[in-house]
């Protein structure tokens, strides 16, 4: 998730869409905020371990 963000984020930039730059920004944020929980050991979505 946070890779598709950072992507999102690259190609919006770039074409200029800012559809796609906010997009990305949520996406990246969400991605982030699973893995920290993750890397704390919650559960997250039903799995020990976010990747």
């Amino acid at each position: 998730m946070i890779v598709l963000g950072i992507i999102l984020l690259v190609v919006g930039f770039v074409t200029g869409i800012g559809i796609l730059w906010t997009i990305g920004i949520i996406l990246a944020v969400i991605g982030a905020i699973l893995w920290v929980l993750g890397a704390m050991g919650h559960a997250v979505a039903g799995r020990r371990h976010y990747w």
